[in-house]
């Protein structure tokens, strides 16, 4: 569908590597320019993946969840594309009733992508392909899409500003880049020597 509009199919490509492997991510970590880092925060779902795109120039649009949280720390929140919400607030939210519907009701953006969902538009040979996932977003939403998706929007708004400006995006990458340092693996490995394993480097 994305690859057939006629709106955007110059502009934007769905592409789904076959055999996705170290050889393939050595090519298409360091082409990226932007790292999409969207776990729920509190999930710990974000590793190793959002560091080696930051080392290689990527900028980061995410949730305080996992690594981005010291990478933002690290790189500076002016260069963080940041959304959705913290920890604390996913827990508060969970807890309160009906929360996914109240959310998609508050959002006419998120209505009308579900709405297009529901319509088969993604799949028009069978309109009901996709009806336990609009009823877990309506009755359920464990990981809270519905409540970050305005957030989420705001931030990729923002993406669009600063990726127009050609020299403000390679500021940022560049400052990405050199404040990545202290996600070195000599680094890494002191820090288990001291606190986990409690050895001492031989010289």
């Amino acid at each position: 569908m994305v690859n057939n509009d006629p709106v955007t199919r110059d502009l934007l490509r769905v592409v789904y590597p076959p055999n996705y492997d170290v050889s393939m991510a050595e090519k298409l970590i360091p082409a990226a320019d932007l790292s999409e880092q969207i776990s729920t925060a509190g999930m710990e779902a974000s590793g190793t993946g959002n560091m080696k795109f930051a080392l290689n120039g990527a900028l980061t649009v995410g949730t305080l969840d996992g690594a981005n949280v010291e990478i933002r720390d690290h790189v500076g929140a002016e260069n963080f594309f940041l959304f959705g919400l913290t920890a604390d607030e996913v827990v508060e939210r969970r807890g309160v009733p009906g929360h996914a519907r109240a959310a998609i009701e508050d959002s006419q953006a998120l209505r009308d992508v579900l709405q297009a969902v529901a319509e088969g538009t993604f799949s028009p040979d069978d309109h009901h392909r996709y009806d336990s996932l609009l009823d877990n977003m309506w009755n359920n939403d464990w990981f809270l899409v519905a409540s970050d998706f305005d957030s989420y929007d705001a931030a990729q708004s923002e993406v669009d500003r600063v990726y127009r400006d050609p020299a403000l995006w390679q500021r940022r990458s560049v400052i990405n880049m050199s404040r990545m340092g202290y996600f070195s693996s000599d680094r890494s490995f002191r820090e288990y020597m001291a606190k986990i394993w409690d050895v001492l480097p031989v010289v």
